[in-house]
């Protein structure tokens, strides 16, 4: 009976030592939207950093700090919203990540980046995994790219949010809309940038 629970306590160590070990492998880095910002900026490219800059995910951790913010949160007996979990969880990019996973152009500051959408991007972050992404040589998820869809939207658009005013998918994809131009993607597509070099800085 001893040895049995013996074999029992070593069998569910090893299990959950393997749980935390899958899940520490899947967790990858977050770069930070300066990164994005690298390629991303460009006319050329569509100019998606700009159109973030000028929409609401970029403002999302600043609008804690306003009236309206402050406001509810005293409804809530929330005395600061940027500091409050009920808030920040879906106000920042990589709430509650352990820091580990947080690379040095990571700012919580920056509110909702990129990778609050498109999934952390320590492995697809690099020019020469982009290009490959995008002339559909190498599967988004196998890199971590998210393709966002409604499902990731309506994980902070809901009715949990105490400002919700209802939330229509397809409308709020169209304000914020950033694709890639379709004459960059068939560019890239013709090409062959297997041999390129990175030309990136790596994230530490």
């Amino acid at each position: 009976m001893k040895r049995y629970g013996v074999f029992t306590l070593v069998l569910l160590f090893l299990t959950g030592s393997a749980i935390f070990a899958q899940k520490s492998e899947t967790q990858r880095k977050f770069v930070g939207v300066k990164k994005c910002k690298t390629c991303h900026r460009k006319a050329e490219q569509g100019e998606q950093y700009k159109i973030w800059m000028d929409g609401p995910h970029a403002k999302a951790f600043d609008t804690l700090a306003g009236e309206e913010a402050l406001k509810i949160g005293k409804e809530k007996g929330i005395e600061n919203p940027q500091t409050s979990e009920k808030c920040l969880k879906c106000h920042v990019t990589a709430f509650g990540v352990d820091a580990a996973f947080l690379g040095t152009k990571y700012d919580m500051k920056d509110g909702v980046g990129c990778e609050s959408c498109h999934g952390a991007g320590g492995d697809y972050y690099k020019k020469k995994t982009m290009k490959a992404i995008t002339a559909g040589k190498t599967d988004p998820a196998s890199v971590g790219l998210v393709l966002p869809d409604e499902k990731v939207c309506v994980s902070c658009h809901n009715d949990k949010s105490p400002s919700f005013k209802g939330f229509d998918f397809k409308e709020a994809s169209k304000k914020i809309a950033h694709p890639i131009p379709d004459a960059v993607k068939e560019k890239l597509k013709s090409s062959n940038n297997e041999n390129e070099p990175e030309n990136e800085e790596e994230d530490k």
